[in-house]
């Protein structure tokens, strides 16, 4: 499987991009997004690549077929977007802060001291 500089798929980094686009709201609820012919010109890939990333869109509930249309954003798409991110990130950054944190005995208004001075910056 061929891979690009940050190691995940092709489809699958085709895929994370369409789902930034859809929390940024490029594609709104009820938008068209690109065909698989589209995205494979697009990111010059096989057409086998645009698809697998549609594909994982689709299976994930983000977007919808509408036969001989193509697929559309579905309406909780954006919001379930933002929820795994949402959950993601804590389990990425703020669980080992959270660890970190507890590790150097800083308290929790201690950390969030720490946070809004580093915002600030």
């Amino acid at each position: 499987m061929v891979t690009h500089m940050s190691g995940k798929p092709l489809y699958q980094e085709i895929a994370d991009e369409l789902r930034d686009h859809i929390a940024s709201r490029t594609y709104p609820p009820g938008e068209r997004v690109p065909s698989t012919n589209e995205l494979s010109q697009f990111y010059s890939v096989n057409p086998t690549t645009s698809a697998k990333a549609l594909t994982e869109l689709f299976n994930d509930g983000l977007v919808e077929k509408r036969r001989g249309l193509g697929m559309f954003v579905k309406d909780s798409a954006r919001d379930q977007v933002l929820r795994t991110r949402r959950d993601a990130f804590a389990a990425t950054f703020i669980r080992p802060l959270l660890r970190e944190a507890d590790q150097l005995g800083i308290s929790a208004d201690e950390l969030t001291d720490l946070i809004a001075k580093e915002r600030r910056s």
